[in-house]
């Protein structure tokens, strides 16, 4: 049976975002990994070297999973569990440790500052417990929580602070028990997607699913900034100035506080929608901007059986294959 310890070893010690966040402790890594998104499960298994065995792929009607930090993610979970049972069987997963990527709402990140930070959790969480109580809406007692941590600009540490509330990630738990799998690393999408990102420039990442937007900006390693936001339309109504609204505040902070630009763009989500943004995003940012999982592909990041991975927009299972 999983616990709230099973999801913080799985976001605090996994190195599905190790190269971001560089945890401390190795995590086990499940031959098998599950996205569950608002409109699709996907699933891979990879081979004991690292490369793609067999990825399986089930619709969800829309409405299925309605993706929340506070309120029940799986509105219909009978046609939920349906889908995984499906993708499952083509995997022929069972019985067997699995990661688990969930919707980026129902996992809460933040990048926090600190003057003098606690080597030890046990009393890190405490004091992280008591800086985020003002900003969680729901009660401490009902979060689990990890962090990580990395290098600030000047003195100090910055913390890489991840938490949700310990009856949604219950909810997708229970979930992947009915059909006997066992949940040993639990983590947001995008935070899977963000090893995907070339640590050589200042990088933005646009990552669209549905009506979310997430923002990721990653410097030499380290998450700079992350945002996680409802857009005003989704599929052929999205337009560029849109996106371009949301993603801006992400810039703003991240040009103030390190006192630079945003170098290269990264966008996911949009599929064959990119080309209509990539000019609007490329004249307000004046940088390159290009598809997240086919640059890694051309670049030699991810190997090449992983293509049908960027035909089909599976950039969370890609980020975390690259460190499996």
């Amino acid at each position: 049976m999983a616990t709230a310890a099973t999801f913080r070893q799985g976001i605090y010690r996994s190195s599905g975002v190790r190269r971001l966040a560089r945890w401390l402790d190795a995590v086990p890594h499940p031959s098998v990994a599950i996205e569950i998104g608002v409109n699709r499960l996907a699933a891979i298994r990879y081979k004991r070297n690292g490369s793609v065995s067999e990825i399986a792929m089930e619709s969800l009607p829309a409405g299925a999973i309605a993706p929340s930090a506070v309120e029940r993610n799986l509105a219909d979970l009978e046609t939920v569990r349906a889908a995984l049972f499906k993708v499952c069987s083509q995997l022929q997963a069972k019985n067997e440790d699995i990661a688990m990527l969930l919707p980026d709402p129902a996992i809460r990140v933040f990048v926090q500052h600190f003057e003098e930070f606690p080597r030890s959790p046990e009393e890190a969480l405490p004091m992280l417990r008591w800086k985020l109580k003002k900003s969680l809406p729901f009660g401490v007692d009902e979060t689990v929580l990890s962090f990580a941590r990395q290098a600030p600009r000047e003195v100090g540490v910055d913390v890489l602070t991840v938490f949700a509330r310990l009856s949604i990630v219950r909810e997708y738990e229970d979930l992947v028990e009915t059909v006997g799998l066992h949940p040993g690393v639990v983590l947001s999408s995008s935070l899977a997607a963000v090893s995907l990102l070339e640590e050589q420039n200042t990088t933005l990442l646009a990552r669209v699913s549905g009506t979310v937007v997430t923002t990721a900006i990653l410097r030499e390693g380290a998450l700079c900034g992350y945002r996680c936001t409802e857009l005003p339309a989704r599929g052929n109504d999205l337009t560029p100035q849109m996106l371009l609204e949301e993603i801006f505040p992400a810039t703003v902070y991240f040009r103030e506080t390190w006192g630079e630009g945003i170098q290269s763009i990264r966008v996911a989500g949009l599929n064959a929608r990119l080309p209509e943004f990539i000019g609007p995003l490329q004249n307000e940012f004046k940088c390159s901007v290009k598809s997240l999982l086919h640059s890694a592909v051309s670049e030699g990041r991810i190997p090449e059986d992983a293509r049908p991975m960027a035909e089909s927009e599976m950039e969370g299972l890609a980020g975390w294959m690259m460190n499996h």
